[in-house]
């Protein structure tokens, strides 16, 4: 081999091997180490938080991203996997505001780079060690190689039927239902495909349709409020409970004013006639 050419191949060597510790540097680094908390509980707290893996597409760590996030229970609104973007919410519960999340996933080479970004509003608190520990765990569950492939395909159908039903009161979803009509009726749908919750909250008329009962619960209007809170809409939503199968005995002994909570499934969202009205299905009484 002559001088030139052993220089040639020395060259290339220091650029693989140049490569390869980029790479590995990038992977060695933990999601934790990336995570960065910005402004504070009254203008509204931003958390993000980075992970990097080997022989992965964006479409594939933003559909890998879905099913994990389904799984836990969240709410996936707007999904673009070629593009290495998704819109994704913790939805609210009892104890917890909803807020939003912004995944991306860019590549270099064979290395994706996945962020996740938490937007809270003002107002919301939340402990940093809390959101560091959801969200990287979260994106400790992204593989990569043919696993990864594997896992893609699978989060790319996922439903949110998995996820543990979110406990509330009737009157919070109703409200918190409202509140998302008035700012886009369209992503309501979205949000709630294949969500289950469990329901508390009173009778108002227990009606037979075939061979099913449907629930009404008795929902306060926003002019029959004691405490009116800004932000709150005027308008109303009625949520309906359709009984699962075998539920006719349960139906028969309830009374209007009656106390219940039940656990149903998502069916519909009826914009009009006003009220508008969230059906769930296969309601039963919640253990």
């Amino acid at each position: 081999m002559d001088q030139q050419g052993g220089w040639l191949v020395r060259a290339s060597m220091a650029g693989v091997t140049a490569l390869l510790l980029s790479g590995a540097s990038l992977r060695a680094q933990t999601c934790e180490a990336t995570f960065v908390k910005n402004g504070n509980a009254i203008t509204g707290l931003k958390f993000t938080a980075t992970q990097s893996i080997a022989e992965l597409s964006k479409a594939d760590a933003i559909n890998q991203l879905r099913g994990l996030v389904l799984a836990r229970g969240y709410d996936v609104l707007a999904a673009e996997p070629e593009a290495g973007n998704m819109l994704l919410e913790q939805p609210q519960s009892v104890n917890r505001r909803s807020f939003q999340i912004i995944a991306t996933a860019t590549t270099d080479g064979p290395l994706a780079t996945v962020q996740m970004r938490a937007n809270l509003r003002a107002g919301v608190m939340a402990k940093q060690e809390d959101v560091r520990t959801e969200m990287c765990g979260i994106l400790a569950g992204i593989k990569g190689g043919s696993a990864g492939v594997v896992a893609a395909n699978e989060g790319k159908t996922a439903t949110g039927a998995g996820a543990p039903p979110t406990e509330m009161s009737a009157q919070m979803l109703a409200d918190r239902v409202s509140k998302e009509r008035d700012k886009d009726v369209n992503e309501i749908p979205l949000r709630y495909k294949d969500r289950s919750f469990t329901l508390s909250g009173s009778v108002k008329s227990v009606d037979r349709d075939g061979d099913t009962y449907r629930v009404l619960f008795d929902i306060m209007s926003w002019e029959e409020k004691a405490v009116r809170l800004p932000g709150d809409s005027q308008l109303k939503t009625d949520i309906v409970c359709v009984l699962a199968p075998g539920q006719s005995v349960y139906a028969l002994t309830l009374k209007r004013k009656a106390n219940v909570k039940l656990t149903g499934t998502f069916l519909d969202y009826r914009e009009a006639p006003i009220p508008s009205v969230m059906w769930l299905s296969g309601c039963k009484p919640a253990t």
